[in-house]
């Protein structure tokens, strides 16, 4: 885990050992865990370090995540990027919503064994929540690594932010077909595309885009939309 270390150097941040201890950690569960349920296919520890960890936190080197800003961590799967940026900015307020309890078993443990303060989890599917009061615009942030097309995955997320807050997906391979469809999407549920970044995760060749969707207007009532009708129709096209 001193390599995580030296990763995160390089886009600025200094984790401390006690942060190293907790990823440490936090990979022995994710292994352990592994083997009875399927949370992630890569399990080799340089590769989680490299591909789950240090890309989680790239975001740092982008958006200040110093302050105390509440996050939601939408479809976190094993907790990737929520766990790790709570364990580099132990500040934020995060909650983890997925759609699968088991997986909910697992962070909750997680978030136990590392002794994560503020740090909450939400079974449900992003188009229930995000009509619910407690969750619906309440939120500075939201971010997701969740595999789907920018336009559906803005839908998923943007009723979770705050007006003036940010929704930053993390992107890779062919941003720039996503972006005729997703820009109209994003203006229908009241945000605006502010910025692109594209990096690549440290000593590799593997491509990282966060577009950071400022939101400038409530989303309206109508979305997300029920389940199901996200991905099978998105928005803008």
């Amino acid at each position: 885990m001193e390599r995580l270390k030296e990763i995160t150097k390089q886009f600025g941040l200094e984790l401390s050992d006690k942060q190293i201890s907790q990823f440490s950690k936090y990979y022995e569960m994710l292994i352990e865990w592994n083997k009875v349920m399927n949370l992630t296919a890569i399990t080799d520890e340089n590769e989680v370090i490299y591909k789950h960890f240090a890309d989680s936190l790239l975001l740092c080197k982008y958006k200040k995540l110093h302050e105390n800003l509440s996050i939601i961590d939408i479809g976190t799967g094993a907790g990737f990027p929520g766990i790790p940026l709570k364990i580099a900015f132990p500040n934020l307020k995060v909650t983890l919503m997925d759609s699968l309890n088991k997986r909910l078993n697992f962070l909750n443990e997680v978030i136990s064994e590392l002794g994560l303060s503020d740090t909450t989890t939400v079974h449900s599917r992003a188009e229930d929540a995000g009509h619910h009061i407690l969750y619906r615009e309440c939120f500075d942030l939201a971010v997701s690594r969740a595999v789907a097309n920018l336009s559906s995955l803005s839908e998923f997320c943007l009723p979770f932010v705050k007006v003036e807050g940010y929704f930053i997906p993390y992107k890779s391979g062919a941003l720039p077909e996503e972006m005729k469809t997703g820009k109209k999407a994003i203006r229908m549920l009241g945000g605006r595309i502010e910025n692109i970044f594209t990096t690549k995760l440290p000593d590799t060749d593997i491509e990282r885009s966060f577009v950071f969707v400022k939101k400038i207007d409530k989303t309206p009532n109508l979305y997300p939309r029920k389940a199901g009708t996200v991905t099978k129709k998105p928005l803008g096209m």
